[in-house]
Formats: structure tokens, sequence, C-alpha cells
């Protein structure tokens, strides 16, 4: 799985909770940030730009925040944008620890022609991403979801997703995709019903 490493520097205790110390970091072009998970939490910074292979994607990715000789394994949680000029502002991390479930968002990646876009229908994509909870080491980049059986008028849903040892916490009967019927489809059908 693809990791961002992020080189930071932890944050003097007499800065937190200082916003005059906040806005000359990001005046530096500095964006704070806090991992938790871990025994304690790390207040650190790094520069704005450091982040930006790990924000601005659809990909699901890892993040090594290297922070004062130390490394620390983690998922992005939180990110806040400045709502004026949409500069980040500050990051949450959760540490990952391999004995402890780590709920996080997964893209899904739909693989293959469904039967009834072959047919004329029109494949509509009602969802681009679950919700999972799992361990850390099963993690993964994308969760694949085949639909080359999605007939016309049909539904993949929730329910007929299965990954191994995740736990997809939305609900089974909602659909990911849908094939519906054209209306050139609908027409053809029309004109070729035989007239009475």
């Amino acid at each position: 799985m693809k990791t961002i490493v992020i080189e930071g520097q932890l944050r003097a205790p007499e800065t937190l909770g200082s916003k005059s110390a906040l806005h000359q970091l990001r005046k530096q072009g500095l964006v704070p940030g806090v991992i938790y998970g871990g025994a304690e939490n790390i207040h650190f910074y790094a520069p704005a730009k450091a982040f930006k292979p790990l924000i601005y994607t659809s990909e699901f990715q890892l993040a090594e925040l290297r922070v004062n000789g130390h490394s620390y394994r983690c998922v992005l949680k939180d990110r806040q944008f400045d709502p004026l000029t949409d500069e980040l502002m500050h990051v949450d991390f959760l540490q990952l620890n391999e004995d402890r479930k780590v709920t996080v968002t997964l893209p899904i990646l739909f693989t293959g022609t469904p039967e009834g876009v072959k047919q004329g229908g029109k494949l509509v994509v009602k969802m681009k991403a679950l919700k999972v909870r799992t361990y850390p080491r099963y993690l993964k980049e994308h969760i694949e979801v085949n639909l080359e059986q999605l007939g016309l008028n049909q539904n993949i849903r929730v329910e007929d997703v299965q990954v191994e040892n995740v736990e997809i916490l939305h609900a089974p009967r909602i659909p990911l995709a849908t094939v519906v019927t054209t209306r050139a489809l609908r027409q053809e059908e029309a004109t070729a019903a035989p007239q009475s």
C-alpha cells in the first residue's frame, strides 16, 4: 500500500493553545497537526506542501510521520480548511496500532462492463467509497467490486460486497451502482412492441 512520508517538527509545549503561535506557523507555510491514538497526543507541524499528496487524492493511503527522530504509522482522520482561502489549516492523524481496529473510508474500484450496459443501459454509480472497520494489517487501497453480472434495472448493494477480515459499516440494502434503461432503449422497445 502506498505510504506518504511527511517530515515534521514537534511543537513546543508553550505554543499549544496559542493562537498567535498558530498564526505564525501558517504565515511560514506550515500546518499544525496532531497524532492521537498512541500513549499520548503528539502536536507537530510540517510544510503545507508535504500534505498535498495525501489530501488532494481520492486514493486511500497511509502516512508515515517522522517527528523529531520518531516515526509514526498513521491514517489521516480529519483536515480543516480556511473557509475563505481554502488553505489547509490543521490535520488530525490516528496512529495505527496492530492490535486495535481502525475505522476508515476506502474508495470503491468498479471493474468489468455490466451486462445491462452491453444491452444499451446506462451505469449509474451511487457510492464511490465505503466506511469500514478492520485491523491495520487488512487495510487496502480500495475495495474491488465486479459489475459484469449486473443486468438492466438491477442494483449491486452493500450486502453483495464481501471483503475478508473487513466489516462494512453501511446498511446492507444501500445500492452502490445500478444499470438504468436509457430513453433511447425505451423508445426502441416501444417501437418493437407489436401494435394492437
